[in-house]
């Protein structure tokens, strides 16, 4: 079934308002190429010029504006505003600007800070890969973007209605086919929301039922509907699960209203999530503010990460400006604490977000060739796509090193290589980034043969 979208404002309903890093070795390869002529060109001429960056003093300007959605995962950006890390490096006029939500993240990049939009982002990690070949954009017009860094790993939440929580779905959403089956042989429509097409919350929920045999759809109907939204339409019966960021998945717990049915780290251990991209004229036009936006970021992710800062980070983000919402729905799950809300709580996990350990910060190009991969599963790419291609285009994994090297980062924390290797998922499936293909055709329910 095609995506429907459900508006900022539901008919139904008004909007809701580690200390110790641990280092893994990498293993060293590139992403593989899948190959086709017409997505290429048209990203070729949208990258023109293909501009290398460098590091000069001076940023080139003081001012960027950067777009965030209300969810943990945005910290970095407004830790780094709030703390005067922008300021620090030479850009003391860096506003981060709250999104209503990731349609308008998107437009608001394509309009450009000049057209009273943005200049970059807090972003689901394949978005700049969308809006730079116009598949999401308003006449297919691509806008050119670059990934600069990953914002965080883990933590997202996929969450299932109350009249569901004595099934005991977990990672498992096997128990749920045959109650979504029956509810749609009653004439009901079984409804899951996603937060954009094509997004990370979109791959995670597809991957989590198709998983237990349900086509994402076919099966049930997939609806838009942004993260601040969802504990609201869940509670007058919009939706029968939902996958987003924290600390939404909490609040539906503490409001009683749900229960979680696994964290996103469940489906994928230490699996790649938010990004920050920028658009790629404003880059090149100003690398080394780039470079200083980034470091401050950088700086803000290590500031994140250390345990003793997460109370504060809890009551940051929760004020009225950022989050609105109570601290604690916040916190529980910063700090591995996990209570599902149907009877099961676990704490001290490893679950929690992580924002600079375990090389969270660096953007792999073989999990954007991941995230690329699936999107060509579910239709949003072409089949023939050159996955390495389109990912050497727009990660820049490259102004990363650079600004880290002047950052002083230990070299333990730059990873050799800018492939993760071979990665494994809950149920057994393992995505190789030197050979896609296998890993499609491993895959039992998809949209392409």
């Amino acid at each position: 079934m095609t995506d429907r979208i459900v508006a900022d404002r539901p008919k139904s309903v008004l909007a809701s308002a580690g200390t110790d890093v641990s280092r893994r070795s990498f293993l060293k390869s590139g992403a593989a190429v899948l190959g086709t002529a017409a997505l290429m060109e048209s990203v070729r001429l949208a990258f023109p010029g293909g501009v290398p960056f460098a590091h000069a003093a001076a940023p080139e300007t003081t001012k960027a504006v950067l777009g965030y959605i209300a969810l943990t995962d945005a910290a970095p950006l407004i830790i780094a505003k709030e703390k005067g890390l922008f300021a620090k490096y030479g850009m003391p006029d860096v506003e981060v600007a709250k999104q209503a939500s990731w349609g308008a993240t998107r437009d608001n990049l394509v309009l450009g800070s000049e057209a009273n939009g943005i200049d970059g982002a807090h972003i689901l990690t394949p978005m700049p890969y969308l809006i730079s070949t116009g598949k999401v954009t308003q006449n297919n017009v691509p806008t050119p973007m670059y990934l600069l860094a990953r914002l965080n790993l883990d933590s997202q939440g996929i969450s299932v209605a109350q009249e569901y929580a004595g099934l005991k779905v977990t990672a498992d959403a096997a128990p749920l086919k045959e109650a979504f089956a029956a509810k749609k042989a009653a004439g009901k429509d079984v409804k899951v929301a996603m937060t954009f097409p094509g997004g990370t919350h979109d791959l995670w929920i597809r991957y989590w039922l198709a998983s237990a045999g349900i086509d994402p759809d076919k099966d049930v109907s997939t609806i838009v509907v942004p993260p601040p939204q969802m504990v609201a339409n869940m509670k007058v019966g919009n939706m029968d699960a939902f996958c987003v960021g924290e600390p939404w998945n909490e609040q539906l717990v503490n409001q009683g209203i749900g229960f979680t049915a696994c964290t996103t780290g469940e489906i994928w251990k230490h699996h790649p999530e938010k990004a920050l991209g920028m658009r790629a004229a404003w880059v090149d036009k100003n690398p080394n503010a780039a470079q200083a936006i980034l470091m401050a970021v950088m700086e803000a992710q290590q500031w994140c990460d250390a345990m003793a800062n997460k109370d504060e980070m809890a009551q940051v983000l929760g004020r009225r400006q950022w989050f609105n919402v109570p601290p604690k729905d916040v916190l529980g799950r910063l700090k591995g604490d996990i209570n599902y809300g149907n009877g099961r709580v676990v704490n001290g996990t490893d679950l929690y977000m992580k924002f600079w350990q375990d090389h969270a910060s660096y953007p792999f190009k073989s999990h954007d060739a991941w995230f690329v991969t699936e999107d060509i599963r579910w239709g949003k790419f072409e089949p023939s796509t050159d996955v390495k291609a389109l990912v050497d285009k727009v990660n820049r994994e490259d102004i990363w090193r650079a600004a880290a090297k002047q950052l002083g980062v230990a070299a333990a924390d730059i990873p050799a290589s800018s492939s993760r290797g071979k990665e494994t998922f809950f149920d057994g499936k393992v995505f190789d980034p030197d050979n896609p293909s296998a890993y499609l055709a491993s895959l039992g329910i998809k949209r392409i043969a």
